[in-house]
């Protein structure tokens, strides 16, 4: 498992290094001069000139991006252009939010898919099935925003159960937290929850046709054992790699959900950002968004390891 590690971890650095790259790279092609959003509508020469030497845009991209990585490898990403806050701050700031409404909402589409593919695949060709493929095939076809507009609609405005919007942290009320985190979560973890039901079930069906299963129920073990100790966990493997990669897709910001519910999570802040030009904010979320992606992958890897044994040779 060390070795195994070892490499894996050595592997991150040169792949850090191109995405830092290509971040970079990327932003220089959006449209617009942040200089000149920043000098506002008089646009004075000198302030304009001002502002390209403070934030080094006058100087040549191999340049810039020099001192962009020797602030990154220090923990510095930089200064936010538009609102003059370091950017470390605001991802500190905004990853908490993101974090608990990706958590929830990957618990929410782990608990309701793999369930559902579980089921569809033991109790194949049933009502059960059936009604398991209509779930995944409602969930994939079914809209975030038109979901999140209905769910206010029925649990805000006509039952008044829980805030139509707005964000409270866990540290102020956990209570109110979950209340206004739990509509979202349902929305983002409803389309993931379709997913990750058709794959379950396609490799559940894979397993429990395989020689070793027929053996586990000659033997006369329960089915419940056969399906849980035996099928579902070697059926596993697609589900971790789903999982760690729609989990890495929701750390990065839900950009509708959070804006239909008020979420002030990444989604926004990047968005923001962008319209802004506000390269500094755009380069810093994304490199830590591609970062855990990255590090989303490499735990990936060792879950597959600590499911299936037949790995760790």
């Amino acid at each position: 498992m060390l070795p195994f590690l070892g490499r894996r971890l050595l592997q991150l650095i040169p792949t850090l290094f191109f995405v830092s790259v290509i971040i970079f790279g990327l932003q220089q092609l959006l449209p617009g001069d942040p200089a000149l959003i920043m000098a506002g509508e008089d646009r004075d020469p000198e302030v304009i000139a001002q502002i390209r030497a403070q934030y080094r845009l006058d100087q040549p991209i191999p340049v810039q991006y020099f001192y962009w990585m020797k602030g990154v490898l220090s923990g510095d990403l930089g200064e936010s252009m538009r609102i003059k806050k370091p950017v470390l701050d605001l991802v500190l700031e905004k990853l908490p939010v993101t974090a608990q409404l990706a958590a929830m909402a990957i618990v929410i589409a782990l608990v309701i898919g793999v369930g559902a593919g579980i089921v569809s695949a033991v109790y194949k060709d049933t009502w059960l099935d059936y009604g398991a493929n209509i779930f995944a095939l409602w969930g994939i076809s079914t809209p975030n925003f038109w979901l999140g507009i209905l769910l206010i609609f029925l649990f805000s405005v006509q039952l008044g159960w829980l805030p139509a919007s707005g964000y409270v942290r866990p540290s102020e009320d956990l209570k109110a937290s979950l209340a206004s985190t739990i509509m979202p979560a349902f929305v983002l973890g409803n389309a993931i929850a379709a997913i990750l039901m058709r794959h379950t079930r396609g490799a559940m069906l894979q397993v429990l046709s395989s020689d070793y299963v027929r053996t586990a129920r000659a033997k006369g073990l329960l089915e419940r054992s056969v399906v849980l100790k035996h099928a579902m966990r070697n059926a596993l493997t697609p589900v971790i790699t789903l999982g760690a990669l729609e989990l890495g897709t929701l750390l990065s910001g839900a950009v509708l959900t959070e804006q239909i519910f008020t979420i002030p999570g990444f989604g926004k802040l990047i968005v923001d950002a962008v319209f802004n030009r506000d390269y500094a904010v755009v380069q810093g979320v994304v490199l830590v968004t591609a970062t855990a992606y990255i590090m989303l992958n490499l735990l990936a890897d060792i879950a597959y390891v600590l499911a299936n044994p037949r790995l760790r040779s």
